[in-house]
C-alpha cells in the first residue's frame, strides 16, 4: 500500500513539473548582469562579441538535447530557451543577450534551490564549442 502511494507521488510530481504553465515574462526578460556570477540554482556568463558570434551560440544552444525555443528569437537580440532533465523533466531556462558588444548568457532552475552546477556547465560548454 505504501509503495503505490509513493508511485503516485511521484507520478503527480512528474506530471506537475512537465505540464505546470510558465510565464514568460519571469524569464524572458533582459539581463542586467554585465560580468561572470554564480547565483543559487543559475550563473551568468558574459563574453565579447557580435550579431554573427551571436547567431552561433544560440544555434548551438537549440542543438542541445531536449532543448527548444521559450520566448523571443535572435533577431531581436533576446532569446529564451528551456532545457528538460532527461528523467524528470525539471525545466532550466537558458536567456542570451546581445547588448553593447557583449553576449550575455543567464541560465537557471524553475524548480528548487540548488542546480548542482548544471546551468553553469551549460553555459560553459556552450562557451567552448566557439572556441571550437
Amino acid at each position: 500500500m505504501i509503495g503505490w502511494i509513493i508511485l503516485v507521488l511521484v507520478v503527480g510530481a512528474m506530471a506537475y513539473v512537465r505540464l505546470s504553465p510558465t510565464d514568460a515574462a519571469r524569464f524572458h526578460k533582459p539581463i542586467t548582469a554585465t560580468a561572470d556570477e554564480v547565483r543559487a540554482g543559475g550563473a551568468v556568463r558574459v563574453i565579447p562579441g557580435d550579431a554573427e558570434t551571436f547567431a552561433r551560440l544560440e544555434a548551438e544552444l537549440s542543438a542541445l538535447p531536449r532543448t527548444h525555443r521559450f520566448a523571443g528569437s535572435p533577431e531581436e537580440g533576446l532569446v529564451t530557451y528551456v532545457t528538460r532533465s532527461l528523467f524528470f523533466g525539471f525545466p532550466d531556462f537558458t536567456t542570451l543577450q546581445l547588448v553593447d558588444g557583449q553576449i550575455r548568457m543567464f541560465a537557471r532552475l524553475r524548480f528548487g534551490n540548488s542546480d548542482l552546477g548544471v546551468n553553469a556547465a551549460r553555459l560553459e560548454g556552450l562557451i567552448s564549442r566557439l572556441k571550437g
